[in-house]
């Protein structure tokens, strides 16, 4: 099965729009997320008068662990997110207001 749906039975224009649409929306959340961490990383890491070319040590340490708690904090919200959403019965985005 191909991830655009070539494999399944295709929509009437042969695409399966759905997952285009899903594949989409992962693009986007992945860009986000993306575009977060670097702007996250580089205001912390990452003086603003640029002395050199390349990264020094400082930053380039600074950066890795920069990124490694981003993902696990990444990681750790959204198994919160979805134990909440569990317990919630399955309530898309598991929160009631």
């Amino acid at each position: 099965m191909s991830f655009l749906g070539r494999g399944s039975a295709p929509a009437a224009g042969g695409i399966n729009q759905e997952r285009v649409d899903m594949a989409t929306q992962e693009l986007d959340m992945i860009t986000d997320i993306f575009n977060r961490l670097v702007s996250s990383c580089h205001a912390k890491c990452i003086s603003p008068r640029y002395a050199e070319g390349d990264l020094n040590k400082g930053e380039s340490v600074c950066i890795d662990r920069c990124v490694a708690k981003f993902f696990e904090v990444n990681k750790k919200v959204g198994e919160k997110m979805q134990s909440v959403g569990a317990a919630a019965g399955g309530n898309p985005g598991g929160f009631s207001l």
